[in-house]
């Protein structure tokens, strides 16, 4: 049989870290047993389902580059199938109607917490055979009373459940809409899943799930939970942590590579090895290596992962990234200045984020009226016009505008001038670049062009000319 995962999240936010990382695992799960992988999109929560957040899901597997199989299916779709299967379970004896009301129900749990007891359906209604008419009703499953239920989990081993701990649950709320446990069963049977990677705060309804698939005759998948992720100082992962959508990410200047290498660490590791490519990730992952611990988030842990994978991934590759984020500041980097490729090698040594390369690249793209202040008190000074005036006329002369010409012409104008060659390649970096720090000077000329760099000298001097410094 075909290995099957499914990544199933609910429509009701952005796509986090907790989920990417379920995506992540069993798209790897998948892959490295040649198996299948589908998306489906768990919405029948109609009140707080939106199309945005279907849209999010959707935009963050997509950068993520976490392609499926199958999918998406949508279980809003699928409603006359969970009606069918409900039928089913009541034609069966699996299944019955419940007649209790909400404050029955209230009632009888506020009852059994003072009494210490474990809060649970009490079965009222579930040997009463005749029906009430004009009464609201749902529709419980009828767990076994007896026996136990052993769930073998990839990650957190076995697990033993007596059935007499688990109620009747609700598998159709009153206007008869199917309730999660009840859909998400249907789904996975009709879908051929086999193994189901989730959180572990689906611990609790796994034995509920598992008997309504017995109780349809179908084969049962195995289940792996993974633990959760947590703050770097031991709280539940939140937005203070970074527990922001995938899609922020981006927006902060992380290459996907890098937060698909990151997410695999939390949980999962390979001897003391920190980098993977994908392809290591597949052919290395193995779920039942997945920690049963929880995992640290830590955001300069990420950071560092991220400008390694600036550093060494190819400069084509990171370009591409780099290209959002350059239009996001209104460049077209096509048409407004050098190829984003030679700006990834100019800038990946000091930049650990694109936001980083693109803040530091956007004066090779785009003009600029003012000074960096404390570069500009630095490196203009008295008689700094006369040594940009002396480069101004030297660049002139170079026919051929290339790194290693521009860097003796800078050399020989020190000598000239009998001064340092700080004294020479700073003012001419503040006077190209408006700010002191740049890649060096040859590679930065080079990539501002001819046109770029005469007029940005001549708008130096100018500056200081009339700022008498």
């Amino acid at each position: 049989m075909t290995m099957k995962t499914r990544f199933a999240p609910s429509p009701t936010g952005l796509l986090h870290i907790g989920g990417a990382r379920t995506a992540l695992f069993s798209w790897l799960h998948a892959k490295k047993n040649n198996g299948t992988f589908v998306l489906r999109i768990e919405d029948t929560d109609l009140e707080r389902s939106t199309p945005e957040s279907v849209a999010a899901i959707l935009e963050g597997m997509q950068w993520l580059g976490l392609d499926y199989d199958e999918g998406p299916y949508y279980q809003t779709q699928r409603f006359d199938r969970y009606e069918e299967i409900i039928q089913q379970l009541l034609d069966q004896g699996d299944a019955y109607y419940c007649y209790c009301s909400k404050e029955e129900i209230d009632a009888l749990r506020e009852q059994q917490m003072a009494n210490k007891e474990k809060p649970r359906y009490n079965g009222k209604c579930r040997d009463s055979a005749a029906e009430q008419e004009g009464m609201n009703r749902v529709v419980r499953f009828r767990n076994p009373e007896a026996g136990e239920v052993v769930l073998d989990d990839l990650v957190k081993g076995k697990i033993v459940v007596a059935n007499k701990e688990l109620d009747d649950l609700i598998i159709a709320r009153t206007d008869g809409s199917p309730t999660y446990n009840l859909t998400v069963v249907v789904d996975d049977m009709d879908m051929g899943i086999t193994d189901v990677i989730r959180g572990d705060d689906h611990v609790n309804n796994t034995p509920r799930q598992m008997n309504i698939l017995k109780a349809l005759d179908a084969e049962l998948p195995r289940y792996a939970h993974l633990p959760m992720i947590l703050g770097d100082d031991g709280a539940r992962l939140s937005k203070r942590h970074g527990a922001v959508g995938v899609m922020q990410f981006r927006d902060d200047g992380y290459l996907p590579e890098a937060l698909l290498n990151y997410i695999v660490r939390l949980g999962w590791s390979y001897g003391d090895q920190e980098v993977f490519t994908l392809e290591q990730m597949i052919e290395l992952f193995d779920i039942s290596k997945v920690n049963v611990s929880a995992s640290a988030f830590n955001t300069e842990k990420l950071t560092w992962l991220n400008h390694q994978y600036i550093m060494n991934s190819e400069p084509e590759l990171v370009a591409e990234h780099l290209e959002w984020h350059m239009q996001q500041r209104g460049i077209d980097a096509a048409t407004q200045g050098p190829a984003l490729v030679d700006i990834v090698i100019a800038q990946r040594e000091r930049s650990k984020t694109l936001v980083e390369m693109a803040d530091a690249s956007v004066y090779f793209y785009q003009d600029f009226n003012e000074y960096d202040e404390k570069a500009a008190k630095k490196n203009f000074k008295q008689g700094t016009d006369e040594v940009l005036q002396a480069l101004l006329d030297a660049f002139k002369s170079v026919s051929e505008w290339q790194g290693s010409d521009l860097h003796d012409i800078v050399l020989q104008t020190a000598e000239q001038l009998e001064l340092k060659l700080g004294k020479v390649a700073q003012p001419l970096r503040v006077a190209v670049c408006g700010t002191g720090m740049s890649p060096s000077i040859d590679v930065t000329l080079a990539l501002l062009g001819r046109d770029k760099t005469l007029s940005r000298i001549q708008q130096a001097i100018d500056y200081i000319k009339e700022n008498k410094y």
